[in-house]
């Protein structure tokens, strides 16, 4: 194991660390694309049952003029009574078929004297910007259907302008009539046969697509395993760089060691040829 000590060193401890605030990032936008997934498939289920669900009277299905539940998103209820066109307004910055234009709410009063928002369609802007020629609803008492969509609420710093108006703001479109209102959800006119290529133009049918939530919440996961092997593969190749210098300097000091005999085989050749020479001058002087 004293080959992976150097992981004990503080910097390896700082690379933990940031491999384990990747992984927690990572997995949190994963959570994030189930998450959006899970509201996908809700959304579906709602097409699915109430796109094509009978109609049922919008008294019976928002019994509380100022509440609306999400689940009733698409549900078809039935209206009885005339549009106020003289309180009709444009909603502005909206798209259609590639281009933008105005969404045309008509307010509708039913029956019982209370009043119930109606978009009718989408019609395009004229070259200046403006709203091209809006038709009139129809006059007089008419029955007619539509899909229920929560009200959208003011935007900070986005105000109407005349009948031109930033959102569906159900509550500023009630103040505007004067009448008790519907104030929490509005409804999209059912169109069909030639009214729905007739301007305003119907809204488009809603997609049954969850979105590629669950692929993309997968791949945040896999990067966030990709971050721990990575951390794994850099030690790995750190310890073999250690290990390879190591090894290097290992085999230089055996090298070293070998070599120092041969010195010493020298010096002792050297104290030979010494002794060698001095045999030689005595025996000279005895032979003289």
């Amino acid at each position: 194991m004293n080959e992976w000590r150097f992981l004990l060193h503080r910097r390896w401890a700082g690379y933990l660390l940031l491999t384990i605030v990747f992984a927690i990032v990572c997995s949190a936008l994963g959570s994030w694309q189930f998450n959006r997934r899970t509201e996908a498939l809700a959304e579906v289920a709602r097409i699915d049952a109430n796109y094509d669900a009978p109609a049922v009277p919008v008294a019976e299905a928002l019994p509380e003029p100022d509440a609306f539940d999400i689940d009733q998103r698409w549900q078809v209820v039935a209206l009885s009574g005339e549009y106020l066109p003289s309180e009709e307004v444009v909603v502005r910055n909206r798209p259609f078929g590639g281009t933008t234009g105005f969404q045309v709410i008509t307010p509708f009063r039913l029956d019982d004297g209370s009043v119930f928002m109606v978009d009718r369609g989408w019609i395009a802007q004229n070259s200046e910007g403006r709203p091209s020629e809006v038709p009139p609803p129809p006059d007089g008492q008419v029955e007619v259907e539509a899909r229920l969509k929560a009200g959208e609420g003011r935007i900070d710093g986005r105000t109407s302008t005349g009948n031109e108006f930033a959102t569906i703001d159900l509550e500023e479109l009630s103040e505007r009539v004067g009448d008790p209102s519907y104030t929490a959800a509005y409804g999209v006119l059912v169109q069909s046969g030639a009214d729905a290529g007739e301007p305003p133009l119907a809204a488009a049918r809603p997609e049954r697509d969850e979105g590629p939530h669950l692929s993309y919440a997968l791949q945040w996961y896999v990067f966030a395993m990709m971050g721990f092997i990575g951390l794994a593969w850099a030690a790995n190749q750190e310890r073999k760089a250690l290990a390879e210098t190591s090894g290097s300097t290992d085999a230089a000091t055996r090298a070293a060691r070998k070599r120092k005999p041969k010195r010493r085989d020298a010096d002792a050749d050297l104290e030979d040829g010494v002794l060698d020479g001095r045999e030689a001058s005595a025996r000279a002087e005895r032979s003289g």
